[in-house]
């Protein structure tokens, strides 16, 4: 295994370069080759730290301008997704107080791996988690945590694009007060996400920073919000009890059979719903005045708002139609009225929430594939642009064509997910973290490592859980031959 470099770490001035002079760390040698002197960059680097024990190592990174309320309406826009209209389908297959649970479980253990992420890049100077991966791992870090982030995030846009696919159709012919679906182009959710994708996502996506972002940003959740007050509205107006037929709307054969199916992948939804960590630390290089301390104050706000917002989402949804609640709530609203302006409002105001997040999270996989690609190269436009429209290309042509997304979605949830919130920072922690500050048998050090054991634990149990439900269904299908 590649052994990894010592991380620069020198004083920034104005014009964002780096002073010549501070702390050569590095030598360079022939051949493009680099090493460095154990002995001489240890003394450096203690030097370093005793010469300004109240600062933080300076990054290398340039000077953030992004305000604390930008970062955190940024940061909540990368945390919430299209798991919060499943929310309620997960609480009816839960019960209330198990959701409870397990989302004031996932919600603290989220924040505290965040805090492992700022205490490691705090202690070598980096902000980017693939560089992370590499100061602890070498090469194989730096690879295995800019695929998991590709994964994740190709993953969520992909679960974006589909709601817009399927919702976006709806919505026009619910505006055109047709009874039935034309074969009309713009009735067609194939080419209404293409159309989307070009004149929205990508201009958006081209944004040199991530802070530009945040007022769209804003405005995302603002929609989300709506979404949550007529959710929480339409529970005293829905009548209750529903119709006798409404829970069999798909029959009961099909219906037990998407009950089963769906039960499955109810962990890893949960385990989705705070997944915003590639973010994490992109939105931490451009935060002004930035302090370990201050991120973890715009993390904790954002979990926190968000998992408010999640659990009022699910309980009113949940309150409104109990077992007949489907696995997409608006679906749900539309059996009952069609025609509902207040839902059709939802339903604009969803799309238009899932379309503006899709930008927040391509950046970290487009950094994540030049990490890969092109580690050491100057920025360039015309790499920037290829990049997303390589990837808004990809993604488009997985939502066209995949028959059914929720395979894809629930293993790279079971993935990605366990390995980005628990079992990455908790070993990037462990090795990073220098053995003179915290011994490897000091509690912080045993706290990481237990929580990335769990981390195995639930992916072993998520994946479990998918691997014998695809069993069954096949088994089942086969019977049925």
């Amino acid at each position: 295994m590649e052994a990894p470099l010592q991380t620069e770490m020198v004083e920034l001035v104005p014009n964002g370069k780096h002073s010549e002079g501070l702390l050569p760390v590095i030598t360079p040698m022939a051949g493009n080759q680099r090493v460095e002197d154990p002995a001489r960059s240890c003394m450096e680097g203690k030097s370093f730290l005793q010469k300004s024990p109240s600062k933080e190592p300076h990054f290398t990174d340039f000077e953030g301008k992004t305000s604390f309320g930008m970062s955190v309406f940024n940061l909540s826009n990368a945390i919430m997704g299209s798991g919060i209209l499943g929310l309620a389908y997960a609480m009816a297959n839960t019960g209330i107080i198990l959701f409870l649970f397990l989302l004031t479980a996932v919600a603290l253990l989220s924040s505290y791996s965040i805090h492992l992420l700022l205490k490691s890049s705090g202690v070598v100077g980096i902000r980017a988690y693939e560089q992370l991966g590499y100061r602890a791992f070498g090469t194989p870090g730096k690879l295995a945590a800019a695929l998991a982030i590709t994964l994740q995030n190709i993953g969520a846009m992909s679960s974006y694009l589909y709601i817009i696919k399927s919702e976006l159709p709806l919505v026009i012919q619910t505006f055109l007060n047709l009874e039935e679906k034309t074969s009309d182009w713009y009735m067609n959710g194939n080419y209404l996400v293409i159309l989307v994708s070009v004149t929205i996502i990508l201009p958006l996506a081209l944004m040199r920073q991530l802070g530009y972002l945040g007022y769209s940003s804003g405005f995302s959740l603002s929609c989300m919000v709506f979404f949550l007050i007529a959710v929480i509205y339409k529970k005293f107006h829905v009548p209750c009890p529903l119709p006798p037929n409404f829970n069999n709307t798909t029959g009961n054969f099909s219906h037990v059979e998407i009950v089963k199916e769906k039960t499955a992948y109810t962990i890893p939804i949960m385990a989705f719903a705070f997944v915003c960590h590639p973010e994490v630390l992109p939105i931490y290089t451009e935060l002004k005045d930035p302090s370990k301390k201050k991120m973890q104050h715009i993390s904790n706000l954002s979990i926190a708002v968000m998992y408010i917002m999640y659990f009022l989402a699910a309980l009113f949804g949940y309150l409104t139609f109990y077992n007949g609640v489907e696995s997409e709530l608006l679906h749900t609203y539309s059996k009952v009225d069609p025609f509902d302006v207040l839902i059709l409002c939802v339903r604009v105001a969803v799309l238009t929430a899932v379309t503006l997040t899709v930008p927040i999270v391509l950046f970290p996989v487009r950094r994540a594939i030049q990490q890969m690609l092109f580690p050491n190269q100057e920025f360039s436009w015309l790499r920037h642009v290829l990049i997303a429209v390589g990837l808004l290309t990809c993604i488009n042509l997985l939502v066209i064509f995949a028959p059914n997304i929720l395979g894809i979605f629930g293993v790279i949830g079971a993935t990605s997910a366990p390995f980005l919130i628990f079992i990455f920072p908790a070993i990037f922690y462990f090795r990073i973290m220098p053995t003179e500050k915290e011994p490897a048998r000091s509690t912080p050090k045993i706290l990481a490592l237990c929580f990335a054991m769990l981390g195995f634990l639930l992916m072993t149990m998520s994946l479990s859980f998918i691997i014998i439900d695809w069993a069954s269904g096949t088994s089942r299908h086969g019977g049925n031959h």
